[in-house]
């Protein structure tokens, strides 16, 4: 099931009439997930009693207020005012002439508002906690957008915000700790497990079990108990929405691949929706290969996991032969999770989609030729997706085109890119204390 608030989109075969701008209509022939929030075999909700009444509260708002017409018209609104949409379609075309083969065009998300996809989700559940009378919203974050995001929104519609974010993380994305704490957010480090997403996610569970009542979870991904899943994802087909339009208008057609990084898998999730219904259309999701598919260091769980449950939903996990999480490895914090949202897995399943993996070697080299060539610096989540649409373009004949989903911008990376590359980042001393200084404050270390 999913819910009317975006204007549904044109039937295959046929051009949408305008930009679409705001949540949605099942696209043609697809209507998952089911009542319950299953995708097949995925999805579903595995949670604490305690959490059960938030939930029921949370999925009876979304079914009234995503179709009610004055929130309709308020997220559309913020999305066109404040967000900056619609994001514009870009050809490529010295990437492309360097490959020499298929068309690349970039959905340039990188220019939202914030600097990712993740505002637009954040936008929509910051609506609906207002509307829920919840004056406290929590979130958590790896690479720090989805923290910056949900601050971002939470100082917009006057909200106390608390972000949870793996120590690890803090300290590869220093910058963007700073700018939630300038956006008025409580930033939590979290020393458990192995300081990432994942530990990220479990203590910002823990805090919503002991504040429900005032408390709304905005979670940043596609994954966790429905109606999170589909919330997400609802919230964030804007993307595809409008790449429906504007691809006919660019290129005269749609693409014949759509491209997205996965993590969680949102960003991937907002483009892919809309396309699902046009078998012509083929679907590529890119997964953290890390040091390699065979190294054990990745974050790949549809190439390389097994079904089970984590956060609230079942799907592919990096999991040992007792079901316990093993570790994850990616260059990019955004994608340094052991799981993937449940639509993910079905699609997987389903042949729908498919996945594949990018290095750390191959990101950072497909994040060197975007910025020399194009002269657009993406976010190393971002550049996962550009390195396999790289590879794929010189593989497919110049009539094809590939579109990707360049989902954020890659400032809050160039000191790891720096570091990975051999590189001095600061040009100062003083500037490296400091951000060392910032690092162990915020992990508690003297």
């Amino acid at each position: 099931m999913t819910l009317p608030l975006y204007a549904a989109p044109a039937a295959p075969g046929s051009l949408p009439s305008a930009p679409a701008q705001g949540p949605s209509t099942t696209p043609t022939g697809y209507a998952l997930p089911d009542a319950t929030g299953h995708f097949g075999a995925y999805g579903g909700t595995f949670v604490a009693e305690t959490l059960m009444h938030a939930l029921d509260e949370l999925r009876a708002a979304y079914a009234k207020y995503s179709v009610d017409p004055e929130f309709i018209a308020e997220f559309r609104s913020e999305l066109k005012h404040f967000v900056g949409r619609p994001s514009p379609i870009y050809h490529a075309k010295r990437l492309s002439a360097r490959q020499g083969g298929a068309q690349i065009y970039l959905k340039r998300e990188d220019l939202n508002h914030t600097g990712a996809h993740k505002i637009n989700n954040t936008v929509g559940q910051a609506l609906l906690a207002k509307r829920m009378g919840k004056p406290r919203v929590i979130a958590e974050t790896g690479a720090g957008q989805h923290g910056v995001a949900s601050a971002t929104v939470a100082a917009r519609f006057g909200m106390q915000c608390v972000v949870y974010m793996g120590s690890e993380d803090m300290g590869r994305q220093a910058a963007n700790v700073y700018r939630m704490k300038l956006l008025g957010a409580e930033v939590v480090p979290v020393e458990s497990g192995s300081k990432t997403l994942k530990d990220a996610l479990n203590e910002a569970m823990r805090d919503w079990v002991t504040h429900v009542e005032d408390t709304f979870y905005i979670i940043g991904t596609v994954a966790g108990p429905h109606p999170y899943p589909m919330m997400v994802r609802d919230f964030n087909s804007v993307v595809g929405k409008e790449c429906l339009v504007q691809m006919p208008e660019i290129a005269g057609r749609q693409p014949d691949y759509v491209v997205a990084c996965v993590g969680g898998g949102s960003n991937a999730m907002g483009i892919f929706y809309d396309y699902i219904p046009l078998p012509e259309v083929r679907l590529v999701g890119v997964e953290a290969a890390g040091l390699g598919l065979d190294s054990g260091q990745h974050a790949a769980s549809l190439q390389r996991g097994t079904p089970g449950v984590l956060h609230g939903n079942r799907t592919y996990l990096l999991q040992d032969a007792n079901g316990q999480i093993t570790a994850t490895h990616s260059l990019s914090a955004g994608l340094d999770y052991p799981g993937v949202g449940p639509e993910h897995a079905f699609l997987k399943d389903s042949g729908r989609a498919e996945y594949v993996g990018a290095t750390d070697a191959e990101a950072l080299r497909a994040f060197h030729d975007c910025c020399e060539i194009e002269g657009i610096i993406p976010a190393l989540e971002s550049s996962h997706a550009l390195a396999h649409a790289l590879k794929l373009a010189q593989t497919r004949p110049a009539s094809e085109i590939i579109l990707v989903n360049l989902s954020g911008r890659g400032d809050k990376d160039l000191h790891i890119v720096a570091e990975a590359s051999g590189l001095e980042f600061f040009c100062r001393d003083s500037c490296r204390r400091a951000s060392q200084a910032l690092t162990r404050s915020e992990r508690g270390v003297s």
